[in-house]
């Protein structure tokens, strides 16, 4: 079954967010910040984007669940929506253009469809499983890179897990010291559609969310890429240890994430 009108709505509800986002991008106060954690911050423009994806979902699809970041946390079964209505917080919040909005869906459990907006650069990735990766529309495909001398990497700093960051730069370091570059952008989700149309060839991270990996995590294996936890199993998108690639230098972020952080499987 092609989901053409699961992706027509879902691509409207994510520009309707993301005008949203943009209208209130640069006017956050301290005042509009609420802290989940350490280092772990939600916005009033977070809940609204969030109202009014689900809103927009769930008036087209009325038989539908959602599993949100800030508030609806339904049971897999049927069709689910794994939504997150600004990933890269932080970055928002300081005036920092680089954040996106992620959007899957799943079907008993396996994602059936992935979005991610970027809406500053107006980048709308999209990939239904079997038929390929998009942005805007135009297929993309993962890097051919093979000499990790060639390579640039994407990473994210354990930010929910700092008593983890020793480990997490031992294995940074050994990754570091084979490849052209490593950069930290602050948006898991668009880090992976970067991998996914070829402008990075590998990224990993660990204590991720599942809606910061679901949608993406669909968009790069239709791409030709390859996504994995950190012993190279099928845990990324629920066990929050995340290893990307365009396949050709998996095996060298596994052998450091195994060898540093293989232990820590699930997202604490």
């Amino acid at each position: 079954m092609h989901l053409v009108r699961e992706g027509e709505e879902a691509a409207a509800a994510a520009r309707a967010a993301g005008r949203l986002l943009m209208d209130h991008f640069g006017a956050i106060e301290q005042k509009d910040v609420d802290r989940k954690g350490a280092a772990d911050f939600v916005t009033f423009v977070d809940k609204s984007s969030e109202r009014l994806i689900i809103e927009r979902l769930g008036a087209a699809f009325p038989d539908h669940r959602f599993y949100a970041e800030e508030s609806s946390r339904s049971e897999a079964g049927g069709w689910r929506w794994i939504i997150d209505p600004l990933d890269g917080t932080t970055n928002y919040i300081h005036g920092i253009p680089v954040f996106s909005i992620a959007l899957a869906l799943e079907h008993e459990g396996e994602i059936r469809f992935g979005l991610v907006f970027d809406p500053v650069h107006d980048e709308l990735f999209t990939a239904e499983k079997g038929h390929g990766a998009r942005c805007n529309g135009e297929p993309i495909g993962v890097s051919p890179i093979r000499d990790p001398s060639l390579a640039l990497l994407a990473t994210g700093f354990p930010f929910k897990q700092k008593h983890n960051l020793g480990r997490f730069l031992a294995s940074f370091e050994e990754i570091f010291l084979q490849v052209s570059g490593i950069r930290r952008m602050g948006s898991a989700a668009l880090d992976l559609c970067h991998v996914a149309c070829g402008r990075y060839e590998g990224f990993w991270e660990l204590g991720l969310a599942p809606w910061d990996v679901a949608a993406a995590s669909l968009i790069i294996t239709e791409a030709g890429g390859r996504i994995s936890d950190f012993r190279g199993g099928d845990e990324a998108i629920w066990g929050g240890n995340v290893v990307a690639s365009n396949g050709h230098l998996h095996e060298l972020l596994l052998a450091a994430a195994r060898r540093h952080l293989a232990d820590l499987m699930t997202a604490e």
